[in-house]
Parts: structure tokens; C-alpha cells; sequence
């Protein structure tokens, strides 16, 4: 066993990796890197196309049902309950053509969440004239708890759904799904989750949440390619309508020549949910392979490594003035450093960008996002870039201090 499938703590596997040296990427939430083994399995799956005689009918089937296998070991479901999809949208629409919305009942959200999980409740609500519910952040400046406690608060008896994340987006509050999901189950509503951010590098088992859908995409924390995701659909979606009536999602597919033997019944579980010619003999073998990766380090040593490796930045963070969530009500592998009164946006980017340190910007919080590829150099590139955004801001905050404490006369 490797020392990473040890048990105990993960050291650095930037060797799994191919950034390149002197790059200090700290935006694994924007977009994961292949590691290596996923790079070779795609260029592999590229030279099987070129000679296509030795992709098997087996092939159709056996790869991408161990996507599902993985995925769903992820997660602690059954690999019957998923389905491969090309995004968190698809998937999502899927639920939405399967969830019944009467007039009068509410969908609930979260305020600048991710907007493919927005846009089709949207959409929704408006076409059987209910109430999109939005639960924004509140004004605190450590609002974890008390975003926590509208949410739940916001669930009522005409709630039909809820869609939310497990931890936000923009800047890795965390949300007690548990609780979410014990609420919905209360009032009998749809519990669904967006996973992108969190799944394969926080711990995440449907059996303690038990959502009723979860959607999550797979270039991200899963470390696997563009257009490419999973969905897995409890009980509450079983024998739902498809988007697509694919061949392959029908009883009997496996036998090609057979095919036109039309069967209208689907294969059991969540097969008929796939997106057409799912079978993807370049994306689904690198997508196991990224799969592997994560399952070896497993997400709660993912989660333990980014935790200790930042521990010290964040506190130095707060010191020179920026603002983070209490580590009770935010993830380790993402989370947002909201910048200090009067500083310019554009001298941090600078900064950030002269040390050759990748971060993003969403909303209001400069988003860091380490993985298991991070070392200590990458953290202190990030805190030099900081200390020198503070600095340059310095003079001028000094300034306007000393301008609003002159007497009117000196104005």
C-alpha cells in the first residue's frame, strides 16, 4: 500500500500531479488538475479511438458502471442509484421534471447560490405559479450559525423542495445538512443537494443526510475531466421520467443485436436517468482514475491535510485584518478571506498574480481553495501577497484617518 493509502495522516502528493513548478494553485474550486494517472487513462482512451475495432460492446458497460461503483462508494450509496450526467444542470433538470409543484407551495434556496442550482427552480416556480423562497446570508460578520438557523427557519409547511449546497460556493460556509434534511422530511418536501463543492474532499455519506438527489460534478474536488458528472436519486425518484430515452438506459441493451426488438422498460435503478451515449471511452476511464485517487486519500484526510496546512494562514489572515468564518461553520478545503475596509481589489489580484498565486474572486471574498497538491510554499506565497496588499493599503487608510480627525478649519 502506498503512503498515501496508509492509514494516519496525507503528505503532499503533488508528485500525482503535473503543475508546474513555481505555481502555487490554491483554486482547486474553480477547476481540479488532472492528476497523472487520469491524464494517462485519457490519452490511452484517445489511441483506443483511433482503432476503434478493439472497443468492445462489454466496454459500453463495464466502465461506466464502475464510475458508478466509485462514485457511489464516495458517498456511501448504491451504485444502482446512480447515473452518469454531463453537468449538475442536467441532473437537476432531471428532478425537476419529476417533482410535483401545486400552487401556493415554496422551493427553498440559498442566497447567491450557484445558479445551476437556481435557474430550473426558477423556472418551476414560475410555471405552476409557487414561490421561489431565497434565504440570503445575513449581515453578520461571521454568519455560519445564524445562516444556518434561517435556513431551517425558512422550511415551512408549504415547502415542496429544497435545494442547497453542503457548503457555499463563494465562500465554504458550511451547512448542516443533517438537520436540513431531517427539517424537509418533516414538512414531507424534496431534499436535494448540489455536492460540487464539497464531495471528494469533505466527508459526505447519503445514509446519515438522506437526500433525496445529489448532484455533483466531476472537474472539480473529484479531479476528473469537463463534462462529465454523476447523480445519485433516492427512493422518491424511482420510475421517474428521463430527459432522454437513450437504448442503452432499456432492459436487454447489453445484446446489440437485439436491439430492435424495442423494449419500453428500463433498466432497474438509476440507468435510465444516464445522459445519452454515456459511455464516453475517452472521459469515464479518466474519471475512474481521478475517482481512484479520491478514494485512496479518502476525503477526511483530504479535509484533516488542507485544515493543518492553512491552520496558521488563516490566523495570520485575521491579524492583518481580512475576515473568515469560525472554523465550526466553514470547510477546510474551501473557504473566503473577505479583505479589510478601503482595500483596492485590483492591487490584491495584482499581487496575487506577480507571486504567480491563482485564487478567485466570488462576491464579496477572495476564495481559497487547497488540495492535496498544496504545500507550505503555496500558503506562503498566498500570505506575501496579502501582507502586501495591506501594506499598500496602509498610506491611504492612515491618510483618510488623519483627514477625518483634523478640525474643520484644516479641511
Amino acid at each position: 500500500m502506498s503512503e498515501a493509502g496508509a492509514a494516519g495522516a496525507l503528505s503532499c502528493q503533488r508528485h500525482r500531479f503535473t503543475l508546474p513548478d513555481g505555481a502555487h494553485y490554491l483554486n482547486c474550486a474553480y477547476m481540479g488538475p488532472l492528476p497523472r494517472g487520469a491524464q494517462e487513462a485519457g490519452i490511452a482512451g484517445i489511441r483506443r479511438k483511433g482503432a476503434p475495432a478493439d472497443i468492445t460492446a462489454e466496454d459500453f458497460f463495464t466502465e461506466s458502471d464502475g464510475a458508478r461503483q466509485r462514485f457511489a462508494a464516495l458517498i456511501g450509496g448504491e451504485a444502482s442509484r446512480v447515473a452518469i450526467t454531463p453537468s449538475v444542470s442536467y441532473g437537476i433538470a432531471t428532478v425537476a421534471r419529476n417533482t410535483r409543484l401545486e400552487r401556493g407551495r415554496n422551493i427553498v434556496v440559498l442566497g447567491e447560490q450557484f445558479p445551476s442550482n437556481v435557474y430550473a427552480w426558477r423556472k418551476l416556480a414560475a410555471r405552476n405559479d409557487a414561490e421561489l423562497r431565497t434565504v440570503h446570508a445575513p449581515a453578520s460578520v461571521h454568519r455560519g450559525e445564524s445562516w444556518n438557523a434561517a435556513l431551517l427557519e425558512a422550511i415551512d409547511e408549504r415547502t415542496a423542495l429544497v435545494a442547497v449546497p453542503q457548503v457555499h460556493w463563494t465562500d465554504g460556509t458550511r451547512f448542516d445538512l443533517v438537520r436540513v434534511g431531517e427539517r424537509a422530511r418533516e414538512v414531507g418536501a424534496a431534499f436535494v443537494i448540489d455536492g460540487t463543492q464539497s464531495i471528494g474532499a469533505h466527508p459526505f455519506d447519503v445514509r446519515d443526510i438522506r437526500p433525496d438527489a445529489v448532484m455533483c460534478a466531476g472537474y472539480k474536488w473529484l479531479l476528473g475531466p469537463y463534462s462529465l458528472a454523476f447523480a445519485w436519486y433516492g427512493p422518491r425518484y424511482d420510475d421517474g421520467e428521463p430527459i432522454e430515452e437513450g437504448w442503452i438506459a432499456r432492459r436487454g441493451s447489453a445484446d446489440f443485436r437485439a436491439l430492435v426488438n424495442y423494449r419500453d422498460a428500463y433498466e432497474p435503478g438509476a440507468v435510465r436517468y444516464d445522459v445519452g451515449e454515456r459511455s464516453n471511452f475517452i472521459l469515464v476511464p479518466m474519471a475512474n482514475a481521478a475517482l481512484d485517487c479520491v478514494l485512496e486519500w479518502r476525503p477526511e484526510r483530504i479535509q484533516a491535510y488542507c485544515a493543518a496546512l492553512t491552520a496558521d494562514a488563516i490566523a495570520e489572515a485575521e491579524a492583518l485584518g481580512f475576515r473568515v468564518e469560525p472554523g465550526a461553520w466553514r470547510s477546510a478545503h474551501l473557504f473566503g478571506l473577505r479583505a479589510p475596509a478601503n482595500m483596492d481589489p485590483a492591487r490584491l489580484q495584482a499581487e496575487l498574480r506577480a507571486r504567480n498565486v491563482s485564487v478567485s474572486l466570488r462576491g464579496s471574498a477572495v476564495r481559497i481553495a487547497p488540495n492535496v497538491y498544496n504545500d507550505e510554499e503555496d500558503v506562503a506565497a498566498l500570505l506575501d501577497a496579502l501582507r502586501a496588499a495591506v501594506s499598500a493599503r496602509a498610506p491611504a487608510a492612515a491618510a483618510a484617518s488623519a483627514d477625518r480627525a483634523a478640525p474643520p478649519s484644516a479641511r
